[in-house]
């Protein structure tokens, strides 16, 4: 019985705590040499929020999803690995995304990495 009791107060407790967050995806960001990645480079800091954008009418992806910093474009969610994200949000999950890693590199696909969340 006190077993029980246990597991009933436990589930009371994490009823009204925050969501939890699982990571589903960690991917570096597509296409940034192409969007404001330089521009806001110094202001950008590891475990900001970014905001996911579902583009179903993009021309070249129907899976497009376009990442944003603050309401400034930063570039996508790499198509090779946009599918699940995609219909995640088509589904109405809640996601969250936020910056991992920044280097300064050369190398547009190593600069900026990112993962995503979805809220349980």
């Amino acid at each position: 019985m006190r077993f029980l009791l246990t597991l009933n107060l436990l589930w009371l407790g994490m009823a009204h705590a925050d969501p939890l967050h699982m990571l589903i995806q960690s991917s570096p960001l597509a296409g940034s040499q192409y969007y404001a990645v330089d521009e806001r480079w110094r202001e950008m800091k590891i475990g900001d929020r970014l905001s996911l954008i579902r583009e179903p009418g993009n021309r070249h992806d129907p899976n497009a999803i376009r990442v944003e910093w603050r309401g400034h474009k930063l570039g996508y969610v790499p198509r090779a690995e946009n599918r699940p994200v995609a219909a995640a949000m088509d589904q109405g999950d809640s996601l969250t995304a936020r910056i991992s890693r920044l280097r300064d590199e050369a190398d547009p696909w190593r600069r900026v990495e990112f993962e995503v969340f979805v809220e349980l």
